[in-house]
C-alpha cells in the first residue's frame, strides 16, 4: 500500500512541482525520492548488492540508458531544426502555409504549418518558436484570444503528425527497435485515425476560441510581443526541399538501417538545407552551436522523466499496476495501449513512456502473438496521450517559455486537444484493428 502510495504520490509531486515552475532536471530525481522512500527503496548502490534495485542507482541508469539510445536523433533532430530556422527555410514554408488559407481560416492556417513542419522532421520545440510569430501576429489581426494560440500550436505538432505512420518524429521509431517493424506500420489504420484526429479537434478547437469570443474574450497585446524578422526568405521550395529529403531517406533505408536510418535522414536534411540556402543563414555555426544546446536540454529534461520512471519501474507498486494492466480482458492491444498511456503520463513524456513500457510489454505481448503492425501504431498513437499531462516538457516550455502564458489560462485548451483527443483516437485505432484492418 506504501508502495502505490508513493508511485502516485510521486507522480502528483512530479506534476505539482512542474507547474510550480521548478526545473524538470531537479523535479525528476526529488518525484523519484518520493517514490523511493515510500517504497522503502535503498538510496545508494553501496548499500545493496550488485546488480539490485536502488534509488540512485536505477535513476541514472534510465536517464543514461535513453541518452545513449536517443542523443544522436535529438542532436541531428535539434540542429536541423535550428539550420532551418536559421536559414529562413521554416519562416517561408510557414509564411507560405499561412498565405494560401488567409485570415479567415488563421486558426486553420497555424494548425497547417505546424503539421507541415513537425511532418517533415522538425524539432517539436522549434516548430513552436518558429511558429509563433505568426501564430501571435493572425490572433492579433483576427482578434482572436491570445490564450489559445498555446493549444493550437501544440494540436498542429503533437497529435495528427507526431505519432503517424511515416512521421520521422521518435515517436513513430522508438517501436521498431523492440517490434522489428517500420515507421510505415499500419498506415491504413494510421491515415484514418489522423484523418479523424486533425477534423474532430480542429472542430473542437474552433468550437472553444468561438465560445470564448461570444463571452467578450479578444486579443490584449504585450509590450513585449516578439516581431517576426524583418528578412530575405528563401523561396518555399527551397525551404521545404529539406523537409521532402529527410521523408525520403527515411524511407529509403528504414528496412535495412531501423531507427538508426533516422540519423541518417536528419543529417541528409542538414546538408541539403545548407547547400540550397546557405546564403540566407545569419550564422550557420551559431545555429549548430545553439541546436546542440537545444538537443542537450531537450534530453536532458526527457531523461529526467525516464529517470524517474526507472525509479517507479524498480517499486512493488509499479510491477502490480503493469501486471493489472497488460491482464486486462479483451483485446491485447487494449491493455498495451492503456499500459503505455499510462506510463508516459507517469514520465510526462511520449518517448520516455515507450522507452520504459515496450521493454516490458513487447515480449509479453509477441509472446501471445499479437500483430506487430497493429502494435506498433497503437503504441504510438497511445503514447501521444496522456504524455502531455501538465508536467510535459513540451507543454511547460510551450506555455511559458514560448508563449508567456499560465497553465490556468492555456492548459485547459491543450490538455483536451492534446490528451482526449490522442485518447479517442487510440481507441478507434483498436476498433479498426480489431475489424481487421490493416493487418
Amino acid at each position: 500500500m506504501l508502495s502505490m502510495i508513493g508511485l502516485i504520490g510521486g507522480l502528483f509531486l512530479l506534476i505539482f512541482l512542474t507547474m510550480r515552475g521548478m526545473n524538470l532536471l531537479i523535479v525528476g530525481p526529488l518525484s523519484a525520492l518520493f517514490v523511493a522512500v515510500f517504497s522503502g527503496l535503498p538510496l545508494f548502490p553501496q548499500l545493496v548488492g550488485e546488480g539490485e534495485a536502488n534509488l540512485v542507482g536505477s535513476y541514472m541508469t534510465g536517464f543514461s540508458g535513453f541518452v545513449t539510445s536517443w542523443y544522436l536523433m535529438f542532436l541531428l533532430g535539434a540542429i536541423f531544426g535550428k539550420v532551418m530556422e536559421d536559414s529562413g527555410a521554416a519562416d517561408s514554408v510557414s509564411q507560405f502555409i499561412v498565405s494560401k488559407f488567409g485570415m479567415k481560416y488563421a486558426v486553420l492556417a497555424v494548425v497547417a504549418a505546424c503539421a507541415i513542419l513537425t511532418y517533415g522532421g522538425v524539432s517539436l520545440f522549434v516548430v513552436a518558436f518558429s511558429v509563433y510569430p505568426m501564430a501571435l501576429s493572425l490572433f492579433k489581426q483576427a482578434n482572436l484570444p491570445r490564450r489559445f494560440i498555446p493549444a493550437t500550436l501544440a494540436f498542429g505538432s503533437v497529435t495528427f503528425t507526431m505519432t503517424s505512420a511515416g512521421s520521422p518524429e521518435i515517436q513513430n521509431w522508438i517501436p521498431i527497435q523492440y517490434l522489428n517493424t517500420s515507421p510505415y506500420a499500419g498506415w491504413e489504420v494510421s491515415l484514418i485515425v489522423a484523418l479523424f484526429m486533425a477534423i474532430f479537434g480542429y472542430w473542437w478547437l474552433k468550437r472553444m476560441i468561438s465560445k470564448a469570443v461570444s463571452k467578450g474574450e479578444t486579443f490584449a497585446s504585450r509590450e513585449n510581443d516578439p516581431s517576426s524578422k524583418d528578412r530575405v526568405l528563401p523561396s518555399p521550395l527551397l525551404g521545404a526541399i529539406p523537409l521532402i529529403v529527410v521523408l525520403v531517406i527515411s524511407y529509403i533505408f528504414h528496412d535495412s538501417l531501423k531507427q538508426s536510418a533516422l540519423i541518417v535522414a536528419l543529417l541528409g536534411g542538414v546538408i541539403t538545407a545548407y547547400v540550397l540556402n546557405r546564403k540566407y543563414f545569419e550564422n550557420f555555426w551559431e545555429a549548430l552551436s545553439e541546436g546542440t544546446i537545444g538537443a542537450l536540454i531537450a534530453i536532458g529534461n526527457t531523461a529526467a522523466v525516464v529517470g524517474f520512471g526507472g525509479v517507479a519501474k524498480a517499486v512493488p507498486a509499479f510491477t502490480q499496476a503493469v501486471e493489472f494492466m497488460t491482464s486486462i480482458p479483451g483485446s491485447p492491444l487494449i491493455g498495451g495501449a492503456i499500459a503505455v498511456s499510462v506510463i508516459a503520463g507517469m514520465t510526462g513524456s511520449a518517448s520516455g513512456g515507450q522507452a520504459i513500457a515496450l521493454p516490458i510489454l513487447a515480449p509479453h505481448y509477441l509472446d501471445m502473438g499479437v500483430n506487430t503492425e497493429a502494435l506498433h501504431r497503437v503504441v504510438s498513437i497511445s503514447s501521444g496521450a496522456l504524455d502531455s499531462l501538465p508536467h510535459n516538457g513540451y507543454v511547460v516550455t510551450t506555455i511559458r517559455a514560448v508563449c508567456g502564458e499560465s497553465h490556468q489560462d492555456a492548459y485547459n485548451a491543450v490538455g483536451a486537444l492534446t490528451v482526449i483527443v490522442p485518447a479517442l483516437g487510440v481507441i478507434l485505432a483498436i476498433v479498426l484493428f480489431s475489424l481487421g484492418l490493416g493487418i
